[in-house]
């Protein structure tokens, strides 16, 4: 009785440590209930023993026991779990059109064809023809087969459910559209399983071009990550070789400073070694001669002593030695001739190298044109928009958003939300320009700050010779001479706007890991005159031996 009044769920048998219906469940001496491999595992991993649920602790761990009741109810919800899912199957089936087959067919069943709600039977489509012919058969209500046909008659009236209420979204006979549905909009069942099997149709469309959509991303990406691991292949191949010659030339240089300091001083030692076996046997010789002399000066036999004394009277060394000197090796300067020729030999290795990286931003080369709405009135653009210069007169222009105001600022036409970018501007014969990249944000009435923290990333000159970057960076050590034409590169994904002299094929200066989040357009500011010493304009120039291809940089025009 009290089981049919507060019937057992589920929940009551779900362990709290795996969430699942208990397997060989198992009481705590605080009473809570786990399976037996779930407790074990939890007590063998925390000392000492806690129970998950209410924390109570046992210094002695306890001894555990099935609890025979408590497994078989489990057991039993999930024989109950697998019927219930055995059934939404045979429900899914049944809703995604599986025919049944005929009930009067003997032997091998045939598919049924028509579903009669009145004698509650399928019937193929031989066995369905008195339903066709026979009067008092043709009255009955044939549907399309199902496996169930109570399910297309109302349980309330034992109608079939002929119509479809809009509001309440349910299939209902004619009583209940009467009786309760009188007010509502209704429709024939057939009516709105026409119009909603043709926006099934175009859901599966949209679905269908979501798939197509998605799968043609997978590739975009797939190609990305391809194409990135062949150029990191490629680069740290490059970077090896770059890296190994240099190694080689500072090896080779090491090798030929020890070699001459060596030289030098064997050289040296060969001299002085030999000076001093030569001094080495002239003093034998005299130390001989000595002990002669010492000997006759000794004898008192007077003919002896002349006799001897002749042959004593040879000609001693007469080598001064007095002026010779051996000086050290003599290195001052040395180093810093060995460093001077290897910077020689460095800068032509590094210069190869910035040449390779400029052909290889240079392949990115995109087709800039000057944006004339973004023009400040004192900027005069070229006809083909490839020139600006610092002009004469303010011109009375629309004060619309786009344009600078107040600073002599313009940008191009071309802007970028994604991919790699290159272009080259000439700058020859001025003294002062801003060049670089901005933010589509940027503010464009007023004064301008030029730096990333407002939106641009630029190189600027200043009184013919002193360029500078935001925030503030010395680059003249790189350059020996003021650029005549600079090259401007860019990579979204990357974050990286940097800067080549391209005469000198040297790298100027470059902004890494910049934030910016929407699109970014190239920037240019040819500054004024100065008292006509900076009339000259910016020129975008053609890339020479490159094809302008805008979809490799991820352009977009505006």
């Amino acid at each position: 009785m009290a089981a049919s009044c507060y019937p057992l769920s589920e929940d009551q048998f779900v362990c709290s440590i795996c969430l699942d219906v208990f397997t060989d469940p198992v009481a705590t001496p605080c009473g809570h209930n786990f399976c037996k491999k779930c407790i074990t595992k939890h007590w063998d991993v925390n000392v000492p023993c806690k129970c998950p649920m209410c924390k109570e602790t046992f210094y002695t761990r306890p001894e555990l026991h099935v609890n025979s009741l408590i497994s078989q109810m489990a057991a039993h919800f999930k024989r109950s779990d697998k019927q219930e899912v055995k059934a939404k199957n045979s429900d899914l089936k049944e809703i995604l059109g599986v025919r049944p087959s005929c009930n009067i067919c003997t032997g091998t069943k045939k598919k049924a064809t028509k579903s009669c709600l009145i004698c509650m039977a399928s019937y193929c489509e031989t066995h369905l023809q008195p339903h066709l012919t026979a009067p008092y058969l043709r009255k009955h209500e044939l549907v399309h087969p199902g496996r169930n046909q109570q399910r297309q008659m109302c349980l309330k009236h034992d109608k079939p459910l002929e119509v479809f209420c809009k509001k309440d979204q349910l299939c209902v006979c004619m009583m209940c559209m009467i009786l309760d549905h009188k007010m509502h909009d209704v429709v024939p069942v057939t009516k709105e399983y026409e119009e909603k099997k043709n926006a099934l149709g175009k859901t599966k469309a949209e679905v269908k071009l979501m798939i197509q959509k998605r799968q043609l991303k997978i590739q975009q990406i797939k190609h990305t990550l391809e194409s990135g691991k062949k150029d990191a292949h490629r680069e740290t191949a490059d970077g090896i070789l770059v890296l190994t010659a240099l190694k080689d030339s500072v090896d080779r240089a090491l090798a030929e400073y020890t070699d001459t300091v060596n030289d030098k001083l064997e050289s040296t030692e060969k001299r002085g070694e030999g000076l001093i076996t030569e001094l080495e046997q002239e003093i034998s010789n005299l130390i001989e001669r000595n002990d002669e002399l010492e000997k006759i000066s000794h004898s008192e036999d007077q003919i002896h002593f002349l006799q001897g004394l002749r042959f004593l009277n040879d000609a001693l060394p007469t080598k001064d030695w007095s002026g010779v000197i051996v000086k050290p090796p003599l290195f001052q300067g040395m180093a810093e001739a060995a460093v001077t020729e290897l910077k020689k030999k460095l800068d032509k290795e590094i210069c190869s190298f910035f040449e390779e990286e400029l052909k290889k931003v240079q392949d990115y080369a995109t087709n800039i044109t000057f944006d004339p709405n973004t023009a400040n009135s004192w900027l005069v653009l070229s006809e083909d928009g490839k020139q600006v210069r610092f002009g004469d007169v303010n011109r009375t222009l629309p004060d619309i958003p786009k344009r600078f105001s107040y600073y002599a600022g313009v940008l191009g036409n071309q802007g970028f939300s994604s991919g790699r970018f290159y272009f080259e501007v000439q700058v020859a014969g001025k003294t002062k320009w801003d060049l670089g990249v901005a933010k589509e944000s940027v503010n464009r009435k007023g004064q301008v700050t030029l730096d990333p923290q407002h939106g641009f990333w630029t190189i600027s000159l200043r009184n013919e010779n002193e360029h500078k970057t935001f925030p503030r960076s010395n680059v003249h050590h790189m350059l020996k001479l003021s650029p005549q034409k600079v090259g401007v590169f860019g990579d979204y994904e990357e974050g990286l706007i940097s800067f080549y002299d391209v005469y000198s094929a040297v790298r100027i200066h470059s902004f890494p890991a910049c934030s910016f989040n929407e699109k970014i357009y190239p920037f240019f500011n040819p500054c004024n005159n100065d008292n006509g010493r900076n009339s000259a304009p910016l020129i975008i120039c053609p890339v020479p031996n490159t094809n302008l291809m805008p979809h490799r940089s991820g352009i977009n025009q505006n």
